[in-house]
C-alpha cells in the first residue's frame, strides 16, 4: 500500500518531528548535533526554507518550518539523508536511524505558530528531569537567539516574526516573548 501524499502548503509553517528508531539516541555528541544543524544550513541553500523555531533532543528534534518554493517532503528528505549519511559513516551504523517518515501537522494560524513555537523551546525544561535550569542554557534551540539579541541566527531562522503573536498586555517583542515562553506551558499535538 503506497504511503498517502503530504498535504504542503507552500506559504503554511509547519510543526516537523523527526524521532529516532525504537527512540534511541541519534545524537550522542555535540559533533552529532553540529552535523544536523549543518544539514540544515545545506538544505536551506538548496531549497530556501524559513524556521521560526527548532529544538534539537538527544533522540528527536523538532522544527517549525516554512519551505515556500520547495515541497517540505523534499527539504526534510535532504536534511534527514545527509544527517543519516553522516550518522552511518561515524557510527558504522547499518540500517535506519529513523523511526519512521517525520510527524508534520500545519501550524492553522497566529496563536498555532506562538503555541507550537513556545512548545518546542521548552522541550529541555518539560522533560521527567529537566535538562537545564534556564532555557538560555540549552544550545540545541532557537531559544537563545531569542533571549540573546547579540547572537547572529543562522541563515534560515527568522527571530522577528513570532513576538508579534504575542497576547495582550506582552509586548510584540522578543524580551516580552521569552518571558511568555516560560510562564505558559504549551500543549500541542506531535507524533508521541
Amino acid at each position: 500500500m503506497p504511503r498517502r501524499k503530504r498535504n504542503w502548503q507552500p506559504n503554511a509553517y509547519f510543526h516537523v518531528v523527526m524521532r529516532g528508531n525504537n527512540r534511541q539516541k541519534i545524537f550522542q555528541t555535540k559533533e552529532d548535533v553540529m552535523q544536523l544543524m549543518r544539514s540544515f544550513e545545506f538544505a536551506a541553500e538548496k531549497d530556501h526554507f524559513t524556521m521560526l523555531a527548532f529544538c534539537i533532543m538527544t533522540n528527536h528534534y523538532h522544527l517549525l518550518i516554512r519551505s515556500k518554493y520547495v515541497d517540505l517532503a523534499k527539504v526534510m528528505a535532504r536534511i534527514n539523508r545527509r544527517y543519516s549519511d553522516y550518522y552511518a559513516k561515524r557510527y558504522s551504523h547499518v540500517g535506519r536511524i529513523y523511526e519512521k517518515r517525520y510527524f508534520a501537522k500545519q501550524a492553522d494560524g497566529p496563536q498555532a505558530i506562538l503555541a507550537i513555537s513556545s512548545y518546542i523551546h521548552r522541550n529541555p525544561i518539560d522533560t521527567l528531569v529537566p535538562i537545564v535550569g534556564k532555557l538560555e542554557d540549552y544550545p540545541y534551540s532557537s531559544y537563545p537567539y531569542y533571549s540573546n539579541e547579540k547572537l547572529i541566527p543562522p541563515s534560515y531562522l527568522r527571530t522577528d516574526l513570532v513576538a508579534h503573536f504575542l497576547p495582550h498586555p506582552f509586548d510584540k517583542t522578543n524580551q516580552a516573548y521569552c518571558p511568555y515562553c516560560l510562564t505558559y506551558k504549551q500543549i500541542v499535538e506531535d507524533d508521541t
